[in-house]
């Protein structure tokens, strides 16, 4: 396996470079021959490398950055004046080859808008996408897009979310000809508007995609797709509403198994079977969402990440850049324009 150097944005997020640095010493050791340029305020960031025995780590660098991002920032604002950011000082280690992807969790409409200026889009795309995995029933994964992004999306912008994702469901998730499919408010070919209505047209007539037709809410983690796809604003209430809902049934089951003395020597009896099971639920367990569309690797953890989230967005970051998902979209966004055309 090649060695690669990643980027983290160290300064995003609600919880403080703390959480980064911490992820960091896991990752580390998850992955023994990649390297890590941390990037943000070395006031802040060299005593937390020191704490932690890593301001000698031959696979370590500090990347001064003199400004960032706050989670308040309107994109535009960020972009102009906040120029020396650690997520903008991130992305252009991407885009000058430095580093092969940039992790952060920093303010997604900031992250959304200095990545597509820094990197650019793939030829022939025409909107990037924010993705990310949601657990299905049969103990696997699919992809959901878009999560926020693009708020409002027209048909061929639609089209190409679907198939973006299949592309990443096959080289990320590993699926064979992976299921596409569009979420509606109904199965029915007359439910819906008229850009969901247009874009199964689209779907209907490629002969790449696997399209499956229509899914509604409560058939997302049902393992009827590999792929879903929605505008952002409607992918963004959902996902935010499952991981909400998630965190309430995880938050009932504790006070429940604390509640009396017979559930928690339940609880300790069959301690592992419940701990995967509780791991399976939890959000953290999918935090990192993929920016696809770009020049580049870019992955955005959530923004109240723990540590222990902010190495899942690590990994996602080594598994994308390990399947070069930015060529493989490329390449398969360029065939299918060859195709209409």
């Amino acid at each position: 396996m090649a060695a690669l150097t990643l980027a983290l944005d160290a300064m995003g997020g609600d919880n403080g470079p703390s959480i980064v640095i911490d992820a960091l010493v896991d990752a580390l050791s998850a992955f023994p021959q990649h390297h890590f340029i941390v990037v943000g305020d070395e006031a802040e960031l060299e005593p937390l490398l020191a704490a932690r025995k890593l301001d000698q780590h031959d696979r370590v660098t500090l990347k001064h950055a003199s400004q960032t991002v706050e989670m308040s920032d309107k994109p535009g604002y960020s972009l102009r004046a906040k120029p020396d950011s650690s997520m903008r000082v991130a992305l252009e280690l991407v885009a000058s080859g430095e580093a092969a992807a940039c992790v952060s969790s920093g303010n997604t409409g900031a992250l959304m808008t200095k990545a597509y200026f820094s990197l650019k889009t793939l030829p022939g795309v025409l909107r990037p996408a924010l993705m990310s995995a949601i657990p299905q029933a049969s103990g696997g994964s699919a992809f959901l897009l878009d999560l926020g992004a693009n708020p409002v999306c027209d048909s061929d912008t639609l089209f190409q979310f679907g198939l973006m994702g299949s592309v990443a469901a096959s080289e990320v998730l590993h699926k064979e000809n992976p299921r596409v499919a569009l979420l509606n408010m109904g199965e029915e070919d007359i439910k819906g508007n008229d850009v969901v209505k247009s874009t199964a047209q689209l779907f209907q007539q490629s002969k790449t995609l696997n399209y499956i037709g229509f899914i509604e809410g409560d058939d997302l983690f049902a393992d009827k797709a590999d792929v879903i796809v929605c505008d952002g604003f409607v992918g963004n209430i959902a996902l935010k509403s499952c991981e909400g809902l998630a965190e309430l049934l995880l938050t009932n089951i504790r006070a429940n198994i604390h509640a009396h003395w017979l559930t928690r020597w339940f609880v300790k009896l069959f301690y592992s079977r419940l701990q995967r099971s509780w791991d399976w639920l939890k959000p953290d367990h999918y935090n990192g969402a993929s920016l696809i569309g770009l020049r580049g690797v870019v992955i955005k953890s959530h923004g109240d990440a723990n540590a222990k989230a902010f190495l899942s967005a690590i990994e996602q970051a080594v598994s994308e850049t390990q399947q070069d998902l930015p060529t493989r979209i490329r390449d398969q966004v360029e065939n299918v324009l060859l195709e209409q055309e």
